[in-house]
């Protein structure tokens, strides 16, 4: 069984479906619309399996109206997967950070060394 945070990642991992998403971002669409781009090089089949997958995931709710199958975006999904990503945001920021103080002070260091044995640099 696999936890939502990684079939999210495992749904975005897949460009068709990151574009059905960024489709989505604009505003719901049937499946028609979202399939139209991919039909050159994909089957019908095989874009529902894609939906499929992004609607297991939670990132998406497919309704149905008569004959129209709207999709829409779920945003909350999106927002769990971008939650979980921010504290390693937040770690890379503060580590580089502590990379820029240190390339300075060496940066600094040189400077004063160089002006102690009369080189301009």
């Amino acid at each position: 069984m696999q936890d939502n945070l990684s079939q999210t990642f495992s749904a975005l991992a897949d460009p068709t479906r990151r574009a059905m998403l960024a489709r989505l971002a604009k505003g719901e669409a049937n499946v028609s619309d979202l399939a139209e781009p991919f039909l050159k090089d994909m089957s019908l089949p095989a874009i529902t399996k894609h939906l499929k997958v992004l609607e297991k995931a939670g990132l998406i709710t497919k309704s149905k109206e008569a004959q129209y199958r709207p999709c829409k975006l779920n945003g909350e999904a999106l927002k769990t997967a971008s939650d979980w990503m921010e504290q390693y945001r937040v770690f890379w920021e503060e580590s580089f950070d502590r990379l820029d103080e240190y390339l300075k002070s060496v940066t600094a260091k040189k400077k004063a060394k160089g002006k102690k044995h009369g080189r301009k640099k």
